[in-house]
């Protein structure tokens, strides 16, 4: 059989169409068909069920009608009689659908339109899903395209089989771009949206600078050196964290590279970014003195609870290890997870003098002794009256100068003076509407109480409904400023996990979840820890 020209055609159509727009064959026909469909319904009625179909190897094209069958036909555009039914199918019931073969379809101007709107629309969605599905799979992958237009900043890039855009704040500082640059970057993320997949690339991602580096060394690609941290200041610094899993390699000097050649191919890409590169350590301590460089660092105290960590530096260094504009220890910080307070030599002297003198006062006045006793419990550790209170006899007897029986009369004072507290504190939080049912939530203390009154938490369900910022703070930054939010327990020396768990323990108690729901959000937590 002959295949005549125009059928010819339609089938050369629909192969360029989908070569050009890289989809499948049988999506552009489905297309067509889609489009003959809504044609031929303007022309035989809206409501009538048609169907088209292309022949994929002669490109004929059939039409058909499908009539429902029915007992008595009210429409007879779509609804056919069982008895005329089964003149054409024997085995025809009500409820089926026949079909019934239509003449072909001469189309007008506008039905031609409306077809070529309906194809180009299905084409352009069949485009769209396969730009999203190329991409959803390479978010944290490097990609090399063209810039097309920059609009408002914006830089929008050709990447041969979709389009990609790098915002503003994504670029470096300073750089620019212009039609027809090569230009790379970091893909970050990739939405679904109404306007088609949108594909967004960043420059300023403390991963382009690790993706960077695993191009620019063999050892970091094959596992062999692993990059464990990165924080940046796009444009100006950044800090990079690594690790060697072989023992004969140098992580560092793998990096740099001979001459420098590795880590200046980086820092070219970067615009000339400082880069330092920074031995990773489990020892917290060690690390973060290693992340403070260049500055050199006399001595550090951790405080685990808090994650905070105090470093103490010479005069001469304090400038160095805060960097311009605070810039050093902000990257440092960044880069270890820890909040970095520092302070010179003199300052931290000054402080633990400061501290010495608290803690005398509070034992010279609270166990009313004099003041060479109150120096001697705080020379030896005490902070707390607490630590006096509940210590092991021996202990607070075996300070110089001490024996039994005043290390007995010490603790004796001590607990009735926390007891004396205990009952102000009680009366403080009668006063304020505390509820008594607040003090049976594990972790609550009367002082607790008292805090909660004075920040509106009066019950049970009043805590169950906080969050942990609302407990223990948070900090919000803006226009290059961080300022720290003060929640109700200030000052207690509760960490978020503490804070979070109290809550729990009150929504449990408030009867708003389960014991079992909590278990179960207690091995979810733990299984994503594990997978991190």
């Amino acid at each position: 059989m002959a295949v005549s020209a125009n059928r010819l055609e339609l089938l050369q159509i629909a192969d360029a169409v989908a070569r050009e727009k890289t989809i499948d064959r049988k999506i552009v026909i489905a297309a067509m068909e889609d489009a003959i469909q809504k044609a031929a319904r303007s022309r035989y009625g809206a409501d009538t069920e048609i169907r088209a179909e292309i022949d994929g190897r002669t490109g004929e094209i059939r039409l058909q009608r499908l009539l429902e069958v029915v007992d008595v036909p009210e429409n007879f555009s779509t609804e056919i009689a069982l008895d005329d039914a089964r003149l054409r199918n024997p085995s025809a019931q009500v409820g089926d659908l026949i079909s019934e073969p239509l003449p072909p379809l001469d189309f007008g101007r506008i039905a031609a339109q409306s077809a070529k709107q309906v194809i180009m629309q299905k084409v352009r969605d069949a485009e769209r899903d396969r730009q999203y599905e190329d991409f959803k799979d390479r978010i944290g992958e490097i990609v090399n395209g063209t810039v097309k237009r920059v609009e408002y900043g914006n830089v929008i890039v050709d990447l041969g089989r979709g389009e990609a855009m790098i915002r503003r704040d994504e670029l470096i500082p300073r750089e620019t771009f212009k039609y027809g640059d090569r230009i790379r970057a970091y893909v970050y993320d990739v939405r679904r949206e109404q306007r088609g997949p949108q594909i967004f690339l960043s420059r300023t991602h403390p991963q382009f600078m690790a993706k960077l580096f695993t191009m620019e060394v063999p050892e970091i690609y094959d596992g062999i050196i692993e990059i464990k941290s990165v924080a940046r200041d796009p444009g100006s610094r950044a800090k990079i964290a690594v690790l060697s899993n072989d023992s004969s390699i140098d992580p560092v000097g793998a990096c740099v590279g001979m001459r420098g050649s590795r880590v200046q191919a980086v820092v070219g890409e970067l615009q000339g970014e400082r880069i330092d590169i920074i031995p990773w350590q489990q020892d917290a301590a060690t690390f973060i003195v290693n992340a403070l460089q260049p500055a050199e660092v006399s001595k550090v105290v951790l405080d685990e609870d808090a994650g905070r960590i105090e470093v103490v530096v010479a005069d001469d260094q304090l400038s160095l290890a805060i960097g311009r504009r605070g810039q050093n220890v902000r990257l440092a910080s960044q880069l270890t997870g820890w909040d970095i307070d520092i302070m010179t030599e003199d300052e931290e002297s000054e402080r633990r003098q400061k501290e010495f003198t608290e803690r005398t006062e509070l034992f010279t006045e609270a166990l009313d002794v004099d003041e060479m006793v109150g120096q001697l419990l705080a020379s030896e550790g005490f902070a707390k009256l607490e630590e006096v209170a509940f210590v092991d006899l021996d202990d607070l007897a075996s300070i110089e100068g001490f024996d039994e029986d005043t290390a007995e009369e010490l603790q004796t004072r001590a607990r009735e003076y926390l007891e004396q507290i205990e009952n102000e504190q009680d009366e403080e939080r009668r006063k304020l509407g505390v509820e008594d049912d607040l003090k049976s939530v594990p972790g609550v203390t009367t002082a607790m109480l008292v805090a909660f009154g004075q920040n509106d938490v009066k019950t049970v369900e009043d805590l169950a409904y906080c969050a942990a910022d609302d407990l223990v703070g948070w900090t919000e930054r803006k226009d290059g400023e961080t300022k720290r939010f003060e929640g109700a327990l200030q000052g207690f020396e509760i960490s978020r996990q503490e804070a979070e768990e109290m809550i729990m323990a009150a929504r449990v108690q408030a009867g708003i979840i389960s014991a079992e729901d909590e278990t179960v959000a207690e091995e979810q937590e733990v299984e994503e820890a594990a997978a991190v």
